[in-house]
């Protein structure tokens, strides 16, 4: 089964308001499996780049001013998805409405929604009431993300490829240690035992002195329950 996780950046919140997309990352995965290949893109927005998305992504508009428009590798990068191949993003409807704003523009048919896996959606159903961010879920399973300081789509679809295959049930990166507690429990439970003296029982009936005094104080219950 053939599927690609994907991220992007853009200049905005909004495509109908005029933000575009800038950046594109893609990692293709067989049977949950990256295979290595993927597709990476900064595209020329032919806008300014507002201070609040370049503080996230650090993509000015002197570097994107020599990169390619959209329209110059979309043929590239539909061979790259595919017509039926399932598409994972995390809030994948933030990331579907930028690349189908895009391949408007270029006069091409949208990605169909059907194809869309929302991560953040999975994340929601399986830890109801924590928080589900990229950060948030690679740090719950685990996934080094020391070397991420900014977003980035290429990096971003990295860790949620592995993200996905843990929000799938896959990977589970503590079987190992489980394994070996596991192992732990069951040779103490089969060890053998160490010789020990025979102890009896302890006695656990009241004395006649233990009795009298409890008779003594249930005469001194005014209206007990037990009698009604």
């Amino acid at each position: 089964m053939r599927e690609i996780i994907f991220d992007t950046e853009t200049t905005g919140l909004d495509p109908k308001g005029g933000d575009r997309l800038v950046e594109i990352g893609c990692i293709e995965m067989v049977n949950r499996v990256s295979t290595g290949n993927t597709f990476h893109g900064y595209f020329n927005p032919d806008r300014d780049m507002p201070a609040a998305a370049e503080a996230v992504h650090g993509l000015s508009v002197s570097f994107l001013s020599d990169k390619p428009r959209f329209h110059e590798r979309v043929a590239e990068l539909l061979e790259f998805l595919g017509d039926e191949t399932k598409l994972v993003a995390h809030n994948a409807g933030f990331d579907f409405g930028f690349v189908n704003s895009e391949l408007e523009m270029c006069g091409l048919p949208p990605l169909g929604r059907e194809r869309m896996i929302d991560t953040v959606a999975m994340a929601r159903m399986r830890h109801p009431g924590a928080k589900n961010s990229l950060d948030a879920l690679c740090t719950r399973y685990g996934i080094d993300r020391s070397h991420r300081t900014r977003h980035g789509a290429l990096l971003d679809a990295e860790l949620l490829a592995q993200v996905y295959v843990e929000l799938t049930g896959g990977r589970q990166i503590g079987l190992s240690l489980a394994a070996e507690t596991e192992i732990s429990l069951v040779q103490t439970m089969s060890a053998p035992k160490r010789d020990r003296p025979f102890r009896p029982a302890r006695p656990h009936q009241a004395s006649e002195a233990e009795r009298a005094a409890h008779a003594a104080f249930l005469e001194t219950v005014k209206s007990p329950l037990w009698t009604d």
